[in-house]
């Protein structure tokens, strides 16, 4: 069942077009990684998708719109802020139940992030920062996941493993990824951009990253 299907659909900013004649169609299950150069309009790709996706999405933006203020706790949690009553969540503001507080951990556990369950967000590392806003989007119930450069901040093995258990989690996931032979591992599809428009859209068997080397050069 497709949960997208665009057809010449442009995209873009205030004055700006990013994204010219887009057709895109996107089916339950898939595992796709969107490349190419920076200011290609990867990011552009990705917020038309969630604009037009039928089924829910959880998000992880490149910026990770994280409350630095607050406990990894309180970031992860507000991916169920949704499911919950305002009374619920504001008295999980000040003392959370232990079922929430055992629920965020098993998210936390597998992304190495358990011992800082109720450490501030700002005096983690910038992976550690990263992982934060990947656990909230695990612990959002949206069956699709939507990540730009979701593991840029983390190392090869880590960024392996993350991906990895999105694709347990979640039942379709679109990320935008630096690294092409990342990108070719963890996908089935590829979708490459290139001067505003989609300039190679297929299956990643038997590719290598040498062969998207047409995406990046002039």
């Amino acid at each position: 069942m497709h949960i997208l299907d665009l057809a010449g659909v442009p995209a873009g900013y205030v004055g700006r077009p990013v994204l010219q004649d887009i057709h895109l169609r996107i089916e339950t299950g898939e595992r796709i990684a969107i490349v190419g150069e920076s200011g290609a309009g990867k990011t552009t790709l990705l917020r038309l998708i969630r604009e037009h996706c039928t089924a829910p999405t959880a998000i992880i933006p490149q910026d990770l719109g994280l409350v630095q203020a607050l406990s990894v706790f309180h970031n992860v949690y507000m991916g169920q802020l949704h499911n919950r009553s305002t009374l619920h969540n504001l008295r999980t503001l000040f003392w959370p139940a232990v079922r929430d507080v055992d629920a965020v951990r098993s998210v936390l556990t597998p992304l190495r992030l358990p011992d800082e369950i109720f450490s501030a967000v700002r005096r983690l590392s910038g992976g550690q920062q990263q992982r934060t806003a990947v656990a909230r989007a695990l612990f959002n119930d949206a069956p699709v996941l939507i990540g730009d450069e979701p593991v840029s901040a983390v190392d090869d093995h880590q960024a392996r493993e993350v991906l990895s258990l999105a694709s347990t989690q979640k039942e379709t996931v679109i990320v935008a990824l630096h690294d092409r032979a990342l990108a070719l591992s963890f996908a089935d599809r590829i979708i490459g951009l290139k001067d505003g428009k989609v300039a190679l859209d297929t299956l990643t068997a038997g590719l290598q990253p040498g062969d998207l080397d047409g995406l990046y050069k002039s």
